[in-house]
C-alpha cells in the first residue's frame, strides 16, 4: 500500500493521526463508546479491545468532560501505514468573513485579569485560549486541511478525528501527551513558546530568549512537575531530564522535556494513562481545578475539544495520545480556529497576544491564509 494513500482516500469522520513514523487510519465504527468519565471510558475501551484481538480504538477527549464527552470508536477498517506524503497542496477557499472570539484587546484584558487573579487565588498557572471563526460560501474539506499540513512538514501529531456533533477536529499538534509501547511510557509535555522568524538570526534569537526566559521555564516547571507527579504511581521509575530543551516546528520554539518511565502494571492501556494525565497545566493551569475555573470565568467560548486529546490505542494497550492543539473545529462552510498560551505571574499580556497569533499560523499557513 503506497503510505500517501490513507490520505487519499480520507473522507470526513474518519480518524487521521500521522506521525513522522507512521500513519493510523479508521473508518466506519464498529462500536462507538462515548462518556463523562474517562477512566470508566478506557475501562469499556480495554474490554471491547479484549474481545477484538488486533484491534485498534481512536478517538478523543474533550477539555472538560462537564461540557463535552469522550468520544472512542472501533472503527470497521484500521490500519497502520508508514509516513503520509503529498505531491502538491490543494486550494482552500478563501473565507467571506473572520471573527475573533474575544477581540484581541479583550484577549488583552483578559490576560491582565488572570495575571491578577493568579495572585489573589494563590494559583501558579492558567492557560487561557481565544479562536478565529471563519465562514465560507462553499464547503471546505478537512481532508484538504490534512494534505497541507502534511505539505507543509507541520509535523508532530496531524489529525483529524470525527466528532459526535457531526464535525471534525483537525490540526498539527506539536505535544504528545502519552505513548506506551509494552512497558515503556513516554510523554513529551511543552510549555513556553516563542515564534518562528524567517531571517536565520533572528530565528536563532527567538530561541536562545526562549531558552533563558524566566517566564517560560517556570512556567514549563509546573507542567513537567505534574506530569511527573501524575505518572508516579503507574511506574517503577521515571526518566526526568534536568532541564527542557528546544523544540521546532515551521512556527513556534518550545521548550519540551520528555519523560519517560517504566510501566509497573501492563493492564494499563495508553487510553487510562492519557485519562490520568488530561489535563495537563500545559493546557488548562495548576491547580487543575481552580484553573479550569477561571478559564471558565475569562473565555467567552466552549472549548470543546481543543486542548483535549487525540489519539489511538490497540488491543494490547500501547497507543499514542496527542495534545489537541494547533487545531480547528471543522463543519462543512465553518472552521473555528483555536491558539492558547500560559499564564503566570510574569506574564505580558502584549506578548501573550502576539503568542496566540503565531499559533494560528499552523493552521492559516495550510489554508493559504494571511491574516
Amino acid at each position: 500500500m503506497d503510505s500517501g494513500e490513507p490520505l487519499t482516500h480520507y473522507t470526513p469522520g474518519d480518524f487521521f493521526f500521522a506521525t513522522g513514523r507512521h500513519t493510523v487510519v479508521g473508518s466506519g465504527a464498529r462500536r462507538a463508546f462515548t462518556g463523562t468519565d474517562a477512566v470508566a471510558l478506557s475501562e469499556a475501551v480495554s474490554a471491547a479491545l479484549a474481545e477484538a484481538p488486533g484491534g485498534l480504538a481512536v478517538g478523543v477527549l474533550p477539555f472538560d468532560t462537564g461540557s463535552a464527552p469522550g468520544h472512542v470508536t472501533l472503527p470497521e477498517i484500521s490500519r497502520i501505514t508508514g509516513p503520509a506524503r503529498v505531491a502538491t497542496r490543494l486550494m482552500i477557499p478563501a473565507p467571506v468573513t473572520v471573527r475573533a472570539v474575544p477581540e484581541p484587546a479583550r484577549h488583552v484584558d483578559a490576560v491582565e485579569r488572570a495575571v491578577r487573579e493568579l495572585g489573589k487565588r494563590g494559583m501558579r498557572k492558567v492557560v487561557l485560549a481565544r479562536a478565529l471563526e471563519l465562514d465560507f460560501n462553499t464547503d471546505v474539506s478537512p481532508g484538504a486541511i490534512l494534505n497541507n499540513l502534511v505539505a507543509d512538514g507541520a509535523g508532530g501529531y496531524i489529525f483529524a478525528a470525527g466528532l459526535p456533533n457531526g464535525r471534525t477536529l483537525t490540526g498539527a499538534s506539536p505535544e504528545l501527551l502519552l505513548s506506551r509501547t509494552g512497558g515503556r511510557v513516554v510523554s513529551h509535555p511543552h510549555a513556553g513558546s516563542a515564534p518562528r522568524s524567517a531571517d536565520p538570526v533572528s530565528d536563532r534569537d527567538n530561541a536562545e530568549r526562549l531558552a533563558r526566559s524566566r517566564k517560560d521555564q517556570i512556567e514549563h516547571a509546573v507542567l513537567t512537575e505534574a506530569i511527573v507527579e501524575t505518572l508516579r504511581p503507574f511506574c517503577r521509575h521515571l526518566d526526568v531530564p534536568s532541564a527542557p530543551s528546544l523544540v521546532s516546528t515551521p512556527t513556534m520554539w518550545h521548550l519540551g522535556t520528555v519523560v519517560t518511565g517504566e510501566l509497573l502494571d501492563r493492564d494499563i492501556t495508553a487510553l487510562r494513562l492519557a485519562a490520568a494525565l488530561h489535563p495537563t497545566p500545559a493546557i488548562c493551569g495548576s491547580p487543575t481545578e481552580q484553573a479550569r475555573e477561571l478559564v471558565g470565568e475569562l473565555e467567552p467560548f466552549d472549548r470543546g475539544y481543543y486542548a483535549g486529546a487525540v489519539g489511538w490505542t490497540d488491543a494490547d494497550g500501547d497507543g499514542e495520545w496527542a495534545v489537541s492543539i494547533r487545531c480547528a473545529e471543522t463543519g462543512p462552510r465553518s472552521l473555528r480556529l483555536y491558539a492558547g498560551g500560559g499564564i503566570v505571574p510574569e506574564s505580558d499580556p502584549k506578548a501573550e497576544l502576539d503568542e496566540t497569533s503565531a499559533k494560528f499560523r499552523t493552521l492559516l499557513n495550510a489554508m493559504g491564509l494571511e491574516l
